[in-house]
């Protein structure tokens, strides 16, 4: 009886032995099942702990830092002061044409490439869809819509007018203004000079021709005016 007891249980241990060796890996360890909850539960805390930190990013108020919400924004244009409330990502281009109602500047393109929505910054013109409103501050801004504030054109403006110099007029008012800050800067060009300076300017209807004689017709009055008008 003794012996049989005694097989019995060295059956039973070489049994489970080789359940351990069985396709060279231990039965006993993590399931599938396991590995799945235990990913889970790691993968929670991380997503919690990180909801955490932005939580205590987004209280913490960083001297120095603006947004994301409207900030005050004070923009000097044509010669007069406008305080908005703007994003920090609005743009100077859509801050003029949506919260002042100033669309002379044309949004065309939107990236750099066409010169409509040219405005002149601190005497040198500027794509205006590549500056926040919020850069702006502190600089002096003109639009085509400052040119003729008493509803009398400017003489670069007449003079396109008299030499043909626009069609669709999409393009016409950043022209006006890149030439007005050429004459400006070189109030006596050359038609050479003239080319280079508008480079940045297209016209989709190809009046190119009429812009310079435009150019020079505008430098001449003005320098019979004594100069800047």
């Amino acid at each position: 009886m003794a012996d049989r007891d005694e097989r019995d249980h060295t059956t039973e241990s070489e049994s489970a032995q080789d359940g351990k060796k069985r396709n060279g890996k231990p039965s006993k360890g993590f399931s599938r099942r396991q590995f799945i909850k235990g990913t889970g539960l790691a993968v929670s805390a991380s997503v919690l702990a990180s909801e955490g930190l932005l939580k205590a990013a987004a209280q913490e108020k960083t001297p120095g830092v603006s947004g994301p919400g409207p900030v005050p924004v004070r923009l000097r244009i044509n010669g007069k002061e406008h305080v908005l409330r703007l994003e920090p990502r609005v743009t100077l281009l859509d801050a003029l044409r949506n919260r002042l109602d100033m669309t002379g500047a044309k949004k065309v393109c939107d990236r750099a490439s066409c010169g409509a929505c040219t405005v002149v910054i601190d005497g040198r013109p500027v794509y205006s869809c590549t500056v926040l409103a919020i850069d702006a501050q502190g600089r002096s801004i003109g639009t085509i819509e400052g040119l003729a504030p008493e509803d009398k054109l400017h003489p670069v403006s007449q003079s396109f007018v008299d030499n043909d110099a626009q069609q669709c007029g999409f393009c016409t008012a950043g022209f006006v203004m890149a030439v007005k800050a050429h004459i400006d800067k070189h109030p006596h060009p050359t038609a050479e000079s003239v080319r280079q300076s508008l480079n940045g300017n297209l016209c989709r209807c190809g009046t190119y021709v009429g812009i310079r004689e435009a150019v020079l017709e505008a430098a001449t009055k003005m320098s019979r005016k004594g100069g800047r008008v």
